[in-house]
């Protein structure tokens, strides 16, 4: 028996908790009305995704993960909607890698459906037809990112 067994103390690995989840900012836009409502062609939809991460406190941090979809019929942009989806995660015992990984992966997808679904209602708000974004699979997401980064850095390093 180890001596934190004997002493009462339980051994705990790495917590995470969901403090949080809110709309941090959401913005609609419709430049070209009530015009666009009469254009029959196939719309465009682009997608940006950004995430943004705040250690505010020690073990608490703010994650931010900014959905925008533009849509263009044409030239003209039909409308542009925007969400920062919010969350307050607890973090604590994992490693630097880890920490990362948890932050990009788990946190995204935990506030993904919410940012979803404020867009959708923002759009049909606006008066279009109802548009659901699709899943998205953060930690592929992730591990493109971290393969990138490190060919940049193999790179990098072949040019220095």
């Amino acid at each position: 028996m180890s001596d934190n067994a004997a002493n009462g103390a339980a051994q705990t690995g790495p917590t995470l908790t969901v403090q949080k989840l809110y709309v941090k900012d959401a913005s609609f836009e419709v430049p070209n009305a009530p015009m666009i409502f009469q254009e029959q062609a196939q719309p465009q939809i682009s997608l940006n995704l950004a995430q943004r991460v705040n250690n505010f406190a020690d073990g608490l941090y703010e994650v931010v993960l900014t959905v925008t979809v533009t849509c263009k019929v044409g030239e003209k942009t039909a409308y542009l909607a925007e969400v920062q989806q919010a969350g307050v995660f607890g973090l604590a015992g994992f490693s630097d890698n880890d920490l990362q990984a948890v932050l990009a992966t788990y946190c995204s997808h935990t506030l993904y459906p919410y940012a979803r679904q404020c867009i959708s209602d923002l759009v049909q708000g606006g008066g279009f037809p109802p548009f659901l974004l699709q899943p998205i699979n953060f930690e592929q997401v992730y591990a493109e990112s971290m393969a990138q980064r490190a060919q940049q850095g193999a790179a990098v390093q072949a040019n220095a």
